[in-house]
């Protein structure tokens, strides 16, 4: 996913969206200890978008404290 589309997800969107992605990681992963992977760049991508949604998380969450 791009920025601004992660920019768009509400709260919740961005939990269920980053829980689908670490389900979807983990059955990446073990299929991979399977066989070898057509496309190896899944991977990278994949931890990158867990990585933007949950800093955009974060964010919201810092927004709502009043820290940011």
């Amino acid at each position: 996913m791009k920025k601004y589309e992660i920019a768009a997800l509400s709260k919740q969107e961005l939990t269920d969206k980053l829980k689908e992605l670490e389900e979807r990681l983990a059955d990446i992963n073990f299929f991979r200890v399977i066989e070898q992977p057509q496309n190896p760049m899944v991977f990278r991508n994949s931890r990158r978008d867990i990585a933007r949604m949950k800093n955009r998380l974060h964010q919201l969450v810092a927004a709502e404290a009043g820290l940011v």
